[in-house]
């Protein structure tokens, strides 16, 4: 029997007015197992309308009392961790390790919220004038809004919601209809610790519930990850009705090799990065520049590694790989390793007919590589988001570098060296937002924030860290002048403001 999710709005289950529903495959299988609600307009009103309601009181409760619900919430994410990362395992098809990885670091930014106490520290400047003190203090926006990709069901919109909530803002969570039932889980075990009815809210939905998360008058911030086309749009948008934004978009992560690096580390660098989570990361490497004499020999030590990978389903503790997120994702994937050779590129691994025994309905594709990539490419040139590593020659560090600061995005990038001078010189040169010196997935900590430049970010604000806390609060400044009762009334003064 088909499981069915539905919305979760004001601490209950509620099924919606659409009638609409949206399939959901078990990636390993091609086989749709649960059906997920579709959100109207009105369904997303009555979640923001929740929403609202709830600020009233969670917006001035203090803060022992929402570290209180958050500490509580760690606990049992905790204790649950391996039920999330099956339900992530079952619509998303990453392997059970993976999904367990994505819960680890979802986690980080919810220690990160339940210090908020220290984030949301104000400051005092005494006696600036004779008798008057400033203050600076930060407050919660009111509604807040996350729209999430299908890759990271659970971790991204723990980027969002710990440090939204933590800040005394009230959440309307819209994640992906691909993966929507860890989203779910992690609303009823918000409500298990303890957090008010209507605090956090889940809507399912495709662009109609999007857009109108996008134009509703309540919403005053939204936060956004995915495509670079969708997070453009959701920027404008969502700007042009007067919210404050932060819209993180796509990537092409280059890792620069220079001769002096050690090719084993990075090989095993590369594989694990352009192919792990099947390539379904906005961090993924998935172009290697080999500078100089480097790149047959890396390129052989990488096609080493990658033939030895095991792809399979997500519950098999073997599986290194499991399949990608739907079919039409998969065929769109594998166009780019089929076309690869008549737009100039040496294929050396081609995962397109790979297939599993026993699952052979399975969204499957096996680890693709491809050397002497020319930028013209369509496989440099987009995203794929699938397992396809591709390799381009550099000359020297100077043209390597050019290289990567001439793509339009600008997320992550790393560098393999033994050379700390031109290590230095890469972090400072290069045009993007993480950098990783010998470390092929530069995600930052969770006290650290995440974003990156150019096309893979849209508005001022990266996510969690302290960028997080300053999105989700707005600054007030007050000055006070209390007199000292021993004082006479100082009368009308209509000149400027004296400070001394």
């Amino acid at each position: 029997m088909t499981k069915s999710v539905h919305h979760w709005i004001a601490g209950r289950t509620v099924e919606g007015t659409s009638g609409d529903w949206g399939p959901v495959t078990d990636p390993a299988t091609g086989e749709v197992t649960t059906r997920v609600a579709l959100a109207s307009a009105a369904d997303v009103d009555e979640a923001v309308a929740a929403a609202r309601a709830a600020f009233a009181t969670w917006g001035t409760a203090s803060l022992a009392q929402r570290t209180a619900v958050l500490f509580r919430f760690r606990a049992l994410l905790d204790a649950h961790r391996d039920e999330i990362a099956a339900l992530i395992t079952a619509e998303h098809g990453k392997v059970h390790s993976d999904a367990l990885g994505e819960v680890a670091r979802g986690l980080e930014i919810v220690d990160l919220a339940c210090g908020i106490t220290t984030q949301l520290k104000g400051e005092l400047s005494t006696q600036v004038s004779t008798g008057v003190d400033v203050a600076a203090i930060r407050q919660p926006l009111g509604v807040v809004a996350g729209i999430t990709p299908f890759n990271f069901p659970a971790m991204v919109p723990m980027w969002m919601f710990p440090l939204a909530i933590a800040c005394g803002n009230t959440f309307v969570l819209k994640p992906s209809e691909k993966d929507p039932s860890a989203s779910v889980r992690l609303a009823e075990l918000l409500k298990e610790a303890g957090l008010p009815d209507g605090v956090f809210n889940v809507v399912h939905g495709a662009k109609p519930a999007v857009d109108r998360l996008l134009a509703h008058p309540d919403v005053a911030a939204v936060s956004f990850v995915g495509s670079t086309p969708i997070a453009r749009y959701v920027h404008a948008t969502a700007s042009a009705n007067g919210k404050r934004v932060q819209a993180l978009g796509g990537a092409k992560n280059h890792m620069l090799v220079l001769p002096d690096a050690d090719l084993d580390a990075a090989a095993d660098a590369a594989v694990s990065a352009a192919y792990g989570s099947a390539g379904e990361r906005c961090m993924a490497i998935s172009a290697v520049v080999a500078v100089g004499a480097t790149g047959d020999a890396l390129v052989q030590k990488i096609r080493e590694r990658a033939e030895k990978v095991k792809v399979g389903p997500g519950t098999d503790p073997d599986s290194e790989m499991g399949p990608l997120i739907t079919r039409e994702h998969r065929d769109k994937v594998a166009s780019y390793v089929t076309g690869a050779a008549a737009e100039g590129c040496e294929v050396v691994l081609d995962g397109t007919g790979h297939t599993v025994e026993g699952h052979e309905g399975g969204h499957w594709i096996g680890l693709s590589l491809l050397d002497r990539v020319p930028t013209t490419a369509r496989a440099y040139q987009d995203e794929i988001f699938g397992p396809v590593l591709c390799v381009l020659r550099a000359e020297t560090y100077e043209e390597g570098l050019a290289l990567v600061n001439a793509s339009p995005y600008g997320n992550g990038t790393a560098i393999f060296t033994r050379d700390g001078g031109a290590a230095r010189r890469f972090q400072l040169e290069v045009q993007a937002g993480m950098v990783g010196v010998n470390v092929p997935i530069p995600v930052p900590v969770g006290y650290h924030s995440f974003g990156g430049w150019k096309d893979s970010l849209f508005g001022d604000h990266h996510v969690y860290g302290n960028d997080g806390v300053h999105f989700y609060t707005r600054g007030k400044v007050v000055t006070t002048r209390w007199p000292d009762p021993a004082e006479a009334p100082a009368g009308i003064d209509l000149g400027f403001p004296r400070n001394h």
